[in-house]
């Protein structure tokens, strides 16, 4: 079985969706937009891509997807095959389900009151128990993706509503309240669209406008509005920040504009929010904000608090790149060190796997990255990275490093060590591949990894970097790290069976 061994995380997925305003039908070509926008978020999913769009009539709605990257799925020909005025995109990476088409998103499932189309970011804490209570009812899944329970659980009339008019702020209710935690989700049914943040804010989900120039007055005016998971997918359609979706929240979004149906309480009346941290440690592009501040600049932030709690003589700092590179350029701010690349990375290469022999783990490194000698050779290093997953490729850059000359690596990475699994769609391994768990997380793990020392970040030193930049925001102290302390903002379902799930 193949796994991947670039030793990095992995998000679940991105959705984007795009509601045209005004005139109907637009002008505007809505999906190029949302392919737009799904490529500018394709760094949260790379195994398939899917759009599903709606003229606001009572015709089927237009769908395609497709296993690769969002450009070879949405060629010109299949762009103009889906002209509407309203629709909703998806790009995945599998958490939940395996990597399959029968997986891809969205989903369109029929109801008693029309069609809806779903997509969605996350994975289901109680997963296993929403699925055993549907098969127990008799109805049959077609897919392992999280996206069909959902749609089940949207389909099913809530018992306090008129059977001949379909309340969908109630069925979100519903849903938000039989499952909080953790997604963020895009639903287009006939000519609107719902935007839905679980109740812990556990996923990115914000909303932008497309302003044009009116051809009377000249000034601005919004001509369609955008959901996206991160606000980095903005700049590239000519779209502004209009606001974050807030936890728990259900927008709907028409031609008439933006509207708040509900904000629903957490559980038990539980007000912590739980923002999963590492969206800003790793996931998300360095020019998302977040509650108004950067993603680079937190990381340049926890880069500065790295070398304030684990300072080391040297002569350069530098970084595995990229995703590592602002937590290094904080490091040498703090410390004066100047920030030098020693390595350079190939992005014309697909993902790497764990190979049978140390040796072809190597030459797997090897092919990533090449080593730049003349800033390496007789230099004491300090090799940021952002965090540890497995260690077979740090393990192999720092040997790389050796051989070229360096006189010592000192390894410093600006986020905890990992030692527990994610529920919430983060794809991490199982307690016993996590490195952390095997080997000690400094002193063993230096030798490990053959460098001349090895710290980690601390929790506090992370959370305490992440907050500064906050403010007062509705973030400020509500981050979610399970799998760095093991403390989950709820309890996760136990596993099922193949059996119990009918495959």
């Amino acid at each position: 079985m193949d796994y991947s061994n670039d030793d990095k995380l992995n998000d679940e997925c991105a959705v984007f969706g795009c509601v045209a305003v005004d005139k109907w039908p637009t002008s505007l070509n809505i999906p190029q937009i949302i392919n737009l926008g799904l490529t500018a978020l394709q760094h949260r999913g790379q195994e398939s891509a899917g759009m599903a769009t709606s003229k606001g009539d009572n015709k089927p709605y237009a769908l395609k997807k497709g296993m690769g990257l969002v450009s070879q799925v949405f060629t010109p020909e299949v762009l103009d095959a889906v002209k509407g005025n309203v629709g909703i995109g998806h790009t995945r990476y599998s958490t939940a389900g395996v990597s399959s088409l029968l997986n891809c998103q969205p989903i369109i499932v029929d109801t008693m009151h029309g069609h809806i189309a779903i997509a969605h970011n996350g994975e289901l804490i109680n997963a296993t128990s929403l699925r055993r209570s549907i098969l127990r009812r008799g109805i049959g899944l077609a897919t392992s993706s999280d996206t069909e329970l959902l749609a089940h659980v949207l389909a099913a009339n809530p018992p306090d509503e008129d059977p001949k008019a379909a309340n969908w702020t109630r069925r979100i209710r519903t849903l938000l309240e039989t499952t909080p935690l953790a997604y963020a989700l895009v639903l287009l049914h006939h000519d609107e669209m719902y935007a839905v943040r679980d109740c812990y804010g556990n996923r990115p989900l914000c909303i932008g406008s497309i302003s044009l120039p009116d051809e009377s007055t000249g000034s601005d005016v919004i001509h369609a509005y955008v959901v996206s998971s991160e606000s980095c997918s903005f700049a590239p359609i000519g779209a502004t920040f209009y606001r974050n979706v807030l936890p728990g929240e259900i927008v709907r979004i028409n031609r008439q504009g933006v509207h708040s149906s509900a904000i629903i309480p957490r559980p038990s009346g539980d007000q912590s929010l739980a923002f999963c941290i590492f969206e800003y440690v790793y996931f998300s592009r360095p020019d998302t904000i977040y509650d108004g501040q950067m993603v680079w600049t937190a990381r340049w932030r926890c880069g500065r608090q790295l070398a304030r709690e684990s300072a080391v003589p040297a002569d350069i700092v530098s970084a595995i790149p990229e995703s590592g590179n602002s937590a290094a350029i904080g490091y040498g701010y703090e410390t004066g060190l100047p920030f030098i690349e020693v390595l350079c990375k190939n992005r014309y290469i697909g993902r790497t796997f764990i190979q049978p022999s140390n040796r072809l783990r190597k030459l797997a490194v090897l092919k990533k990255f090449g080593a730049l000698r003349d800033n390496i050779k007789g230099k004491r290093i300090v090799l940021i990275d952002d965090s540890i997953v497995r260690g077979n490729t740090l393990s192999a850059i720092v040997i790389l490093l050796r051989k070229e000359g360096a006189a010592e690596v000192h390894v410093r990475i600006a986020s905890p060590p990992l030692k527990f699994p994610c529920y919430m769609g983060i794809n991490i391994p199982t307690r016993e591949e996590l490195i952390a768990n095997s080997v000690d997380p400094e002193t063993a793990m230096a030798k490990h990894m053959g460098a001349d020392s090895l710290v980690y970040l601390t929790v506090e030193g992370l959370v305490s970097s992440i907050d500064a930049g906050l403010g007062e925001g509705p973030q400020k102290g509500g981050h979610c790290t399970a799998c760095l302390t093991g403390e989950y903002p709820m309890t996760p379902d136990g596993e099922m069976s193949a059996a119990e799930m009918g495959w």
